[in-house]
């Protein structure tokens, strides 16, 4: 078969590789679509991979071609995404359920070969069935919606509250829709770009705020009446929107960390004491996991992405590009700011 193979720093040559073969318990999938996720990119381009050759890629769907000996629950001609945890099923952690935690993991498309070429051998437990009637391009991008339920579920959301989402990312449109569906008083999104925040509006947001406006804080704290947002998700990783998640929590607010920063982070004495002033909760939320694995977020996502509640746009997308083309769509990535939306990597028949 071909694959997207990253053979050194910044190299991603796109040449013949060994096919995959499923064993007991595993199918194989013929990839239609492969999204480039944020953490690929550190990889491919600050040497970050686990080891050289190696072919990225954990965002993805397409056909089972193919199952294994004792695969019962998934079909040849089945519509699957991959979840791309592998986790050892065995330590406390996941005897507990918290696969997400898991420090004996696999992890496909990092520690073993991903998706990023004609064919993935997935455990079975990890393929999940689609409806067919969502697009292949909506449903590689399955593993952002699920991070997003997940930091909802981490933050013991309830309806019927005003809600903060700092972020118009993938992962921030989903959590915004999430919260959408599940019963909040106000979504409100938060982002420096006005073609992003057009975009939360045309999937739901009830408010949008551009971050970059003077007087942004005052026109956030009215939507509230002052009194602030009863969650608030940080889905950025960004310095700036980590402070803003701190002003803008109300009394008895619950704020949730999905996004990852990368810098070092660092809040004065008055800031950290919004906190404990306010006496907000505030939790992280790593990956995308529950029991019975790969869990309710899966479930939920293929159900919601089948009934439309859970939207897909094509402005979530900022460009189609065929697998053969993998080192160009890396070098995107290396012109700031180019790159708006996700990178998905077309298997072309």
């Amino acid at each position: 078969m071909k694959a997207a193979v990253v053979c050194a720093n910044e190299d991603v040559q796109y040449l013949d590789y060994e096919e995959p073969t499923p064993g007991p318990g595993e199918v194989k999938v013929k990839v239609k679509c492969s999204g480039i996720c944020g953490s690929d990119i550190p990889r491919v381009l600050h040497n970050g991979v686990h080891f050289y050759p190696i072919v990225l890629g954990h965002e993805f769907s397409g056909d089972v071609v193919e199952v294994g000996e004792g695969v019962t629950k998934v079909k040849v001609g089945d519509h699957v995404s991959g979840a791309p945890l592998k986790p050892c099923m065995k330590c406390d952690d996941c005897q507990n359920g918290n696969f997400s935690l898991c420090k004996h993991y696999s992890f496909i498309g990092s520690r073993e070969q991903g998706s990023n070429a004609d064919y993935v051998v997935i455990p079975e437990q990890n393929a999940v069935v689609y409806d067919s009637s969502i697009p292949y391009e909506q449903a590689a991008m399955f593993e952002p919606a699920t991070v997003a339920i997940h930091g909802v579920f981490q933050n013991d959301y309830q309806g019927g509250q005003y809600v903060a989402v700092l972020g118009g990312g993938t992962i921030g449109m989903f959590t915004m829709q999430w919260c959408k569906i599940f019963g909040s008083k106000k979504v409100v999104v938060f982002d420096i770009s006005d073609e992003r925040l057009e975009l939360a509006k045309r999937l739901g947001a009830d408010e949008v705020v551009n971050t970059t406006k003077e007087n942004f804080m005052e026109e956030a704290m009215a939507i509230t009446g002052g009194k602030g947002y009863g969650f608030v998700f940080e889905t950025a990783g960004q310095v700036p929107t980590m402070h803003m998640a701190f002003e803008l929590a109300g009394n008895k607010s619950h704020v949730c960390f999905i996004g990852t920063p990368h810098v070092n982070l660092e809040f004065t004495p008055a800031m950290w004491e919004n906190m404990n002033r306010k006496e907000f909760k505030l939790t992280g939320s790593w990956m995308s996991y529950s029991a019975p694995f790969p869990g309710k977020e899966w479930e939920l996502t293929a159900h919601y992405f089948a009934t439309g509640q859970l939207k897909f746009d094509k402005g979530f997308i900022y460009k189609m590009v065929p697998m053969s083309q993998a080192q160009e769509a890396f070098q995107m990535f290396k012109t700031p700011g180019l790159v708006k939306g996700k990178v998905m990597l077309v298997n072309e028949d």
